[in-house]
């Protein structure tokens, strides 16, 4: 009798043990997830073309395309400006300018520009501008002066580009409206935390 009791409990034991073993190799304990692929911080061109269309209030191709040629030159970029100025000329000119630096992922800030130019133009203009942001590597670094880039202007279907630069930052400010005046000057912008009349 106690040979079978025995038995019996060995076997309901071995049972058991093939049981678990079979529910373990069915339910494999959870392997640690992958982390989370990590966020983009730069603006695709679709991104920059639909804001561009809703902060010019027009559909145009002429954006398009200029913003198409800021990227094939540059690439992504990580912030744009969004803003309004206006400036006048004849021969020495001067530019002010305000509007809001927007970055994927360190803040946004508000910004004032200014800045004079000399060349063979003479008149008046006020204009929306958008401004892609390149290689910013804080917020803060958007304000000091930025000089014009050699060859850079563009003027597409009633939408102008130049280039600036400092410290491997590129700024290329797209402007729409009458009076442009892309390349008959040249001259810097200086960016500051507020709004001044010097700009110098």
């Amino acid at each position: 009798m106690r040979a079978f009791l025995r038995l019996a409990i060995l076997s309901m034991c071995l049972v058991a043990f093939g049981t678990s073993l079979a529910v373990a190799q069915t339910n494999p304990p959870p392997t640690s997830s992958s982390p989370p692929p990590e966020r983009k911080n730069t603006f695709g061109p679709d991104e920059i073309i639909r804001e561009g269309h809703r902060f010019f209030g027009t559909v145009s191709r002429g954006l398009a395309q200029v913003v198409e040629a800021a990227f094939s030159r540059w690439g992504e970029p990580n912030g744009y400006v969004l803003g309004q100025e206006g400036s006048g000329a004849f021969v020495v000119g001067l530019r002010y300018g305000d509007g809001k630096l927007y970055t994927r992922n360190a803040g946004d800030r508000r910004v004032f520009w200014e800045g004079p130019s000399v060349g063979f133009d003479t008149g008046g203009e006020g204009a929306r501008t958008m401004m892609l942001v390149y290689n910013l590597p804080a917020t803060d670094a958007i304000y000091q002066r930025f000089a014009g880039i050699d060859g850079s202007a563009y003027f597409i279907g009633g939408f102008g580009m130049t280039a600036l630069t400092a410290n491997h930052i590129v700024v290329v400010p797209i402007r729409s409206g009458v009076g442009l005046r892309l390349g008959a000057n040249i001259g810097y912008l200086k960016f500051t935390q507020k709004a001044t009349w010097n700009p110098f």
